[in-house]
């Protein structure tokens, strides 16, 4: 389903022009919090598709500064939230390793928008994922996820280092705090919505 069919779904009184469904991606690079992120804000419980990291991905997974992690999504993460009474929110999370990105075209499919998940410390791992998004036109937010103990930048440093365009949002997040997590989703949402508008006129 489009974009402009999912827009076209709009409540019966005329009122509301919101959706009655809409379907956002998690995207970003190799440890960013993905997972973390669709776990802290799903309804239902989540689903995961994760593996056990292995001998296999050394030298292949960076993780220098996510030592402690252990696991990896190998195909997707799935979560739902409902942002307003007619809208329901199907979250998918794309795996983040480069061996994985074939499933990236499968997953978009329909999409609305998307989440670009950034650890600053690891800029480069987002370069790929922000390239998808603006090859296939899709609407995306830049979510940088604050981990503990690390430095803080202004957006428009990051807006910069990412060679992001005016138009696109960069707002900060806490991926394992709910209330965090929603109000990107809120901003990504508005954002797709005003692009589809402007769009129609």
């Amino acid at each position: 389903m489009t974009r402009g069919k999912l827009l076209a779904e709009t409540a019966p009184d005329g009122q509301d022009d919101l959706p009655q469904g809409v379907k956002i991606l998690i995207a970003g690079g190799f440890g960013t919090g993905k997972t973390t992120l669709v776990s802290a804000i799903s309804e239902i419980a989540p689903f995961h598709t994760e593996e056990n990291l292995t001998r296999s991905g050394i030298g292949v997974d960076d993780t220098s500064v996510v030592h402690l992690k252990s696991q990896t999504t190998v195909a997707m993460d799935f979560g739902r939230i409902t942002l307003h009474d007619r809208l329901s929110v199907f979250l998918f999370g794309t795996p983040g390793q480069d061996r994985f990105w074939f499933m990236w075209d499968e997953l978009a499919a329909g999409a609305l928008c998307a989440v670009v998940l950034v650890d600053t410390r690891r800029l480069a791992t987002s370069f790929p994922a922000i390239d998808y998004f603006e090859r296939y036109a899709i609407p995306f937010v830049v979510a940088v996820n604050v981990f503990e103990g690390t430095r803080t930048y202004r957006v428009e440093t990051l807006r910069t280092a990412l060679s992001l365009g005016p138009q696109v949002p960069v707002v900060q997040c806490d991926a394992r705090r709910r209330d965090s997590v929603k109000s990107v989703l809120v901003t990504a949402v508005s954002h797709a919505l005003r692009i589809e508008e402007a769009a129609c006129r």
